[in-house]
């Protein structure tokens, strides 16, 4: 979310620059070279970022694993109490419960725990990627003499949209 909220107001202050720029420059802005970078569509087709969701894909898959597998031993465990406490004694009764109750704050401790160690190393990988893009971003801006980037907007006219050229340059400078 910081990291939204910062490209957000980066994109506003940019906005308002550019708002500002024309006022007030009319007769340069047939000069003036804006283009614009879907920040959503290089996260979902640049290769640096598929690459970073593989990593963690593969980084907590075990974890994911075993967290699907305590959650399907609870539920067989209290399916299985459902059943057979018509027939336990008062004392067995709160004992299994007891130890279903245990068993479900654990499996609730660990599914919060992997979630907030996934989040952690996604904002990380993300952070990482965007950098990336970023570099590339200004690299494109500078060869091709663009005066501003905008990345978030309600509305771009295509013409506009250099996204396929910095997509492209990030999967060029991958191997480098």
């Amino acid at each position: 979310m910081k990291i939204l909220s910062t490209t957000l107001s980066r994109c506003l202050s940019a906005a308002v620059l550019f708002g500002a720029l024309a006022a007030t420059a009319p007769a340069q802005a047939d000069d003036f070279k804006v283009g614009f970078v879907n920040t959503d569509r290089v996260f979902r087709e640049a290769n640096t970022a598929k690459a970073a969701q593989a990593k963690l894909e593969q980084e907590f898959s075990r974890r994911e694993k075993e967290l699907i597998d305590q959650g399907n031993a609870l539920k067989a465990a209290t399916e299985k109490f459902e059943r057979e406490a018509p027939t336990m004694s008062e004392s067995q009764r709160q004992t299994r419960q007891r130890q279903l109750v245990d068993q479900d704050r654990d499996f609730q401790r660990k599914r919060r725990e992997f979630q907030e160690d996934l989040n952690a190393r996604k904002n990380e990988e993300l952070a990482q990627v965007i950098d990336r893009a970023n570099k590339v971003v200004k690299q494109v801006a500078e060869t091709e003499k663009y005066d501003l980037i905008i990345q978030e907007a309600v509305y771009i006219n295509p013409k506009y949209d250099i996204t396929d050229k910095v997509i492209k340059a990030l999967n060029a400078s991958v191997g480098k």
